[in-house]
């Protein structure tokens, strides 16, 4: 499978991002080893975790995630076919919170336990930490890198202005940069990307791997009425979509999917892939079935036509 540059970073991926998310949550320990195991053998190698990975699931005190993801390290031997990033910065407890610097070198030899392995390929703050200097939280992150912890880092859910100030700092001698973004993009949520990060990342060569590059499953076309999200343990993240031009979205996906015999899903990671910047999405599968259709979207070249009509579609 083509590789893709990751920013400056020197990291190579393919272009779809295996989300982590669910091990733990939506799928049980067995069967994240199967997907796994299965999107190693695809060719893909970028596995995005957190060690809040997953604390609002009742029993859990965070990093399952990682836990479960450290094991399959272990077992299955693939830890130089992979890349793994995770994240610092929410809340694991009292005091175990943010970016400051005591905090990130505590919290990287937490992931580094569970994780099972010497050094972390892409580590990201999580989100913003308004209380801490841009320049402490970098001077963390280098300390890890030139101990050989971490190869590179990133950022996630930072405002456009408080990223252009991190990389401003990351441009000073003695401090690394932030070599990717991971921020909330898909069909469904356009606006504040494409108006005030892209621009940004496009010009400062910073890699971007969107999370929630199916709107929560939304654009699966599975959800189509709140009726539908009953039970679901993302319903109320989807509710949000269930508006005309979602709908007017989920038309023009299978329309495309028709077109190309493939499935809604495929589609709109396929318009992830093609956009210019688009480094890897992040997508996540809780069966074989699901992660199927994931790496499909990594074969599906859309034409620009189609490209077009998703975009007057989604437009914003």
């Amino acid at each position: 499978m083509k590789k893709r540059k990751l920013g400056n970073s020197g990291l190579e991926v393919a272009p779809l991002a295996l989300g982590g998310n669910v091990f733990g949550w939506t799928a049980d320990e067995p069967t994240s080893f199967r997907i796994l195991d299965s999107f190693a053998a695809a060719g893909c190698n970028l596995i995005d975790t957190a060690d809040v990975y997953s604390t609002w699931v009742p029993g859990n005190k965070g990093g399952e995630s990682e836990t479960i993801l450290g094991k399959w390290l272990k077992r299955s031997g693939n830890r130089r076919k992979v890349l793994i990033a995770t994240k610092v910065e929410k809340e694991m407890g009292p005091d175990r919170k943010g970016l400051s610097k005591s905090y990130i070198l505590r919290a990287a030899e937490d992931s580094l336990r569970r994780l099972q392995t010497d050094c972390i390929d892409l580590y990201q703050s999580h989100a913003d930490d308004p209380e801490t200097p841009l320049e402490e939280t970098l001077e963390a992150y280098g300390l890890l890198i030139r101990q050989g912890k971490v190869r590179a880092i990133g950022a996630s859910n930072y405002t456009a202005d408080r990223l252009s100030h991190a990389l401003e700092v990351g441009a000073r001698p003695g401090y690394p940069s932030y070599q990717c973004l991971q921020p909330l993009y898909n069909l469904c949520d356009r606006a504040e990307y494409e108006m005030e990060l892209e621009p940004i990342c496009l010009e400062k060569g910073v890699g971007v791997i969107p999370y929630s590059s199916l709107a929560s499953g939304f654009l699966t076309g599975k959800y189509r009425s709140e009726k539908d999200l009953a039970n679901r343990p993302r319903g109320e993240s989807v509710k949000k979509y269930l508006n005309d031009r979602g709908f007017r979205i989920l038309d023009a996906l299978e329309q495309e999917a028709a077109q190309y015999h493939s499935v809604p899903a495929v589609v709109a990671l396929a318009w992830l892939i093609a956009r210019p910047g688009i480094t890897a999405p992040i997508a996540s599968a809780t069966s074989l079935d699901q992660l199927t259709d994931l790496i499909e979207a990594t074969r599906l070249e859309l034409d620009p036509s189609s490209i077009e009509r998703l975009n007057v579609a989604s437009a914003w």
